[in-house]
């Protein structure tokens, strides 16, 4: 086995790649953008790479990469299930591997305090890969902070040339990936298998916000095509009224143009959501199901408050038609989709989601054909 230099022409997905003491730490927001925001949800997530994948061609049958992982565990609620990386020959899943060791976040529930427990470097290894010329996937965990500290492999590798339109996605943890049972199966990764296009997940658990920094990456970001799913973090995090919302999306759309002036835009308006559809934030844990060891999430506003200008799901929704409805005149390019189309209330009948906030890993099967049957396929906004 030798040991490959980890390059970043041999990595996607990331727009940023920090050198640590252990080796290289992908990001999906660059320096300047993270300067910007010291907030612990938003710092944690966007250095989980989701979507992030090492692709090289070579021959060999065994490649082996050490990481070093670091994982939250929240105290008074189960076990977080350990990230998976995901190997793909060809374009096709071949095989899962999981790592050990590492570090470990502690979160108290009740009290938000931390503590760090330091862990060592562990190895990822696929053995049995055809003994041919071929193009290798590692898709990092999604749900899991991981460092690159060395690569190692029987026979040389290169870096993959491509000319698929790159696909730019912004969203919730929704998007991010949560509850997805493994990085290549979250709903934007299957999406952009189904459309053939390069994946940049900018699904950020807790933290799509209509931030300007993360609008700004994006419009510093080369993409051939542009979606932004706004509303559940807006709604759960209490974070703003009618008021600001509207010209908050307005700049956010505004920045992103000033990068990609004609690229395909698509506005997606949130997934159905019961417990948020007329009930404002914040969101917040049900505290007698951690009790019983489930996780369960609630709505803590007060419906009357709409009329104050608080948000539901419904009000954004009409919110975000109205603005796009307002912009395409001026804008051919950009155009909306009402996320009960990927989720709805039938699919809430039939697959409800088991913490009442995010959709299982079936779901997520479920979301990531439709999206990309309806904006990929024939007729879709972003198909051809």
């Amino acid at each position: 086995m030798n040991e490959q230099q980890i390059t970043a022409d041999l990595l996607r997905g990331a727009l940023d790649l920090e050198r640590t003491e252990h080796g290289l730490l992908p990001h999906r927001l660059p320096a300047r953008a993270r300067a910007q925001c010291a907030d612990g949800q938003l710092v944690n997530a966007e250095a989980q790479p989701s979507g992030v994948r090492l692709v090289l061609r070579t021959r060999a049958t065994t490649v082996e990469l050490d990481t070093l992982r670091t994982k939250l565990d929240y105290r008074g609620a189960p076990a977080r299930p350990d990230g998976v990386y995901d190997l793909l020959v060809d374009g096709r899943l071949s095989g899962q591997a999981g790592t050990s060791g590492g570090n470990v976040v502690t979160v108290d529930l009740a009290t938000g305090e931390t503590g760090t427990e330091p862990g060592p470097v562990g190895t990822v290894r696929f053995s049995g890969l055809p003994d041919r010329v071929k193009d290798v996937e590692i898709w990092l965990p999604h749900n899991e902070i991981t460092e690159l500290v060395a690569l190692r492999t029987d026979a040389p590798v290169s870096p993959v040339a491509t000319s698929r339109r790159v696909w730019l996605h912004h969203g919730s943890s929704i998007s991010h990936g949560s509850n997805a049972a493994s990085p290549s199966t979250t709903w934007p990764a299957l999406a952009a298998s189904l459309g053939g296009v390069e994946l940049i997940n900018l699904g950020m658990s807790g933290s799509a916000l209509l931030d300007p920094f993360t609008a700004r990456a994006m419009r510093d970001t080369p993409a051939d095509l542009i979606s932004v799913k706004i509303g559940i973090n807006v709604v759960n995090a209490d974070l703003m009224r009618l008021r600001a919302f509207g010209p908050a999306v307005h700049g956010f759309l505004d920045t992103i143009r000033e990068g990609h002036p004609t690229a395909p835009l698509l506005v997606v308006s949130p997934i159905l959501c019961p417990i948020h559809e007329d009930t404002p934030g914040p969101g917040a844990f049900d505290v007698e199901a951690l009790r019983r060891g489930e996780v369960l999430f609630r709505a803590t506003g007060d419906p009357a408050d709409r009329a104050a200008g608080k948000l539901t799901l419904s009000v954004i929704r009409d919110e975000l038609a109205r603005i796009v409805k307002q912009r395409c005149g001026e804008d051919p390019a950009l155009f909306y989709l009402d996320g009960r189309e990927l989720y709805g209330e039938g699919d809430f009948q039939e697959l409800p989601l088991p913490d009442a906030l995010h959709p299982d890993a079936g779901t997520h099967r479920v979301i990531g054909e439709r999206f990309g049957g309806l904006v990929f396929g024939r007729g879709g906004v972003f198909g051809g």
